[in-house]
């Protein structure tokens, strides 16, 4: 093995102004770890900003430092990894080398199968801008057999993976009508794609030319969000809707609720159209209606994530792929939101 690897790292908050390139040392697996080699590596909007950003930019009051505290700079990021094991450390199992195996990259509260997600590889701790990372043996899921190749398998972890915790605490059934904001993003996208391998009916609320390719994602009718969102809503579910996988809030929360059924289930994971929401509660009460905030996934949801892609029940999109040290082009192509899918990176 070598004694060092290349990696991107973050200095500060910011953005792709605040990434090195760099030679640093190769990170050695712990008692209960494993070296992963890094097949591919996928970009989510908190890589802009790092985790003291994800609910408001640096400088607003409001704005959160990490979920543990504060951020140790310079950081690697990338929380979404696919590879191979290479190494293991004390206590884990040999047998694990060579395997081909996506990362769960959340941080835990706890050990259970319905712990909460408090931190995240590449915020938290460093993650899978590399060309190695370690991971606990515990977090790491078999993929060998997946026919998904390693950019569709780090597309999963993030996006995918909150998109299916929406899923599952929106208790989605086979059969019912599920709203899609955000379709076009990656977790609205993933969503898009998740709900109809379940067997819903998804109408997902996109603009533009973005449109085509989430109704290729598996939509059955997309709302154009340029236009009256709820009465196309109305128009293409006559009897409402069951639940809605929401990345937007703001005004929509407000102006959706109204359009569930009895017994509808609103469940929130975002805030790009704001975070003051203001609604009739008793739009709630008296029609035994849900508001459910998700946040990421649990272990149980990863394992069924898993489960889906080893199967490939759902095709992640890679709108483009980018080597390592074109770190900062990649960021910068992300934050243009000109793509549909993920953009992933490639040591």
């Amino acid at each position: 093995m070598p004694e060092t690897m290349r990696a991107v790292r973050i200095t500060e908050h910011g953005g792709p102004e605040a990434l090195e390139l760099a030679e640093v040392p190769l990170p050695v697996p712990q008692a209960g770890e494993v070296l992963v080699r890094v097949g591919a590596v996928a970009l989510n909007n908190t890589d802009l900003w790092t985790r003291q950003g994800a609910y408001g930019r640096p400088g607003d009051p409001k704005a959160l430092s990490g979920w543990r505290g504060a951020i140790d700079f310079p950081r690697i990021q990338g929380a979404d990894v696919a590879g191979r094991i290479v190494a293991v450390g004390a206590d884990a199992d040999e047998s694990l080398v060579g395997r081909r195996v996506v990362v769960d990259p959340a941080i835990y509260d706890s050990d259970g199968p319905d712990a909460q997600p408090v931190g995240l590889m590449g915020s938290e701790r460093d993650g899978g801008y590399a060309e190695y990372v370690t991971a606990r043996t515990d977090r790491v899921h078999d993929a060998t057999e997946s026919p998904l190749t390693d950019e569709q398998l780090a597309s999963l972890p993030t996006a995918y993976g909150t998109a299916l915790g929406m899923i599952e605490r929106g208790r989605l059934r086979e059969g019912e009508t599920v709203l899609v904001s955000g379709a076009s993003g990656g977790v609205g996208l993933a969503a898009v794609q998740i709900a109809r391998a379940r067997g819903a009916k998804v109408l997902a609320i996109s603009s533009g030319s973005k449109i085509e390719s989430v109704r290729e994602a598996g939509a059955h009718a997309v709302l154009d969000r340029a236009r009256d969102v709820p009465e196309q809503v109305r128009d293409a579910a006559p009897a409402g809707v069951d639940v809605a996988l929401d990345v937007v809030a703001g005004e929509l929360v407000s102006d959706g609720l109204p359009l569930l059924r009895e017994g509808g289930r609103w469940v929130v994971a975002g805030a790009l159209g704001g975070y003051e929401v203001a609604f009739d509660v008793r739009r709630l009460y008296l029609h035994n209606a849900q508001v459910i905030g998700s946040a990421m996934h649990t272990p149980t949801h990863f394992g069924l994530l898993m489960e889906l892609a080893r199967r490939a029940d759902v095709q992640p999109v890679v709108a483009a792929t980018f080597p390592l040290d074109q770190a900062a082009e990649a960021q910068e192509e992300l934050a243009r939101r000109g793509h549909v899918g993920k953009i992933v990176m490639r040591p």
